[in-house]
């Protein structure tokens, strides 16, 4: 056999083995939209898989006729994009200053640092410094406690510390500051760790529900998760049934859910391809002359 027909069946392999594991990742996610598109009589027999049957959009008329749920989701987007902006300053704040060799007290930030990473408070002293710090049902107490990811930091980090110091000292000579050097250099050479880790917080804050479980009794201030959440607990699914006229055959829970869980993934799936021109590589080629 020559090498290139080798090499052709290794490519056809390699793609079916690709496929069938996406898809394998995709099946559940299927099933779910397949579940907010069946008919009552299909998902109560189990007939459906990952492909509608007897095609019905009540679940989705019911979930986006439910007042409280377009308003979670407003407030979840500006939630999200609120915490991202803040915790992007507040890591690039904390990620420039310790690149820099001689500043003093380095190397100890960066162990306290790595200790908040396998160390932490635990559930009820949060509770408790969040409740004395007045912070119970307000939004700054789904804001600040995860304010900087130390994960993240340390990536930031890394990230500035491969980035050629000959241009920070070039900016220098140049009369530059350390900010206009941060603004004018260093982030736009960053764009591709700067857009993983903003996609990081935006989507550890769209899924996050927990802290709002905990802090948050104001339905005003309710993110969609924490909807989803209650719905997943059946205490939301005899509200929204009897919002449906007496006309109309009552939806099954599983339909309700599943079109809530698809109501509350797609928004957050739709920023992946918007910062997916960012993930590229060699944007500082060129950048250093030999």
């Amino acid at each position: 056999m020559s090498e290139r027909a080798s090499n052709r069946i290794f490519d056809i392999i390699n793609i079916t083995f690709v496929a069938l594991f996406v898809l394998f990742c995709l099946a559940p996610f299927l099933h779910t939209i397949a579940v907010s598109l069946s008919s009552n009589r299909a998902i109560t027999s189990g007939e459906v898989t990952i492909f509608p049957i007897e095609l019905n959009w009540d679940a989705y008329k019911q979930v986006f006729s439910d007042q409280s749920m377009i308003q979670s989701l407003g407030f979840t987007v500006i939630l999200t994009v609120a915490t991202t902006v803040l915790c992007m300053l507040f890591t690039i704040a904390a990620a420039y200053p310790l690149t820099k060799k001689n500043l003093k007290g380095r190397k100890l930030f960066m162990y306290v640092i790595i200790i908040t990473m396998f160390f932490s408070g635990g559930i009820i002293p949060e509770y408790l410094l969040i409740r004395d710090l007045g912070m119970i049902n307000s939004v700054w107490s789904l804001i600040l406690p995860g304010l900087v990811s130390p994960f993240n930091l340390i990536i930031l980090i890394s990230f500035f510390n491969n980035i050629p110091s000959s241009l920070e000292e070039s900016a220098e000579i140049d009369g530059s500051s350390h900010l206009h050097t941060l603004l004018k250099i260093i982030l736009p050479l960053s764009m591709p760790v700067m857009a993983t880790l903003a996609l990081f917080y935006a989507v550890g804050r769209w899924n996050g529900f927990q802290d709002s479980l905990m802090y948050i009794t104001n339905p005003d201030l309710y993110p969609l998760q924490l909807k989803l959440h209650q719905m997943v607990q059946n205490n939301m699914v005899s509200e929204l049934t009897q919002m449906e006229g007496a006309n109309r055959t009552p939806l099954t829970p599983e339909s309700l859910k599943a079109a809530t869980v698809v109501f509350a993934t797609v928004p957050i799936l739709c920023v992946y391809p918007w910062l997916q021109k960012y993930f590229v590589s060699g944007v500082m080629l060129g950048a250093v002359k030999g």
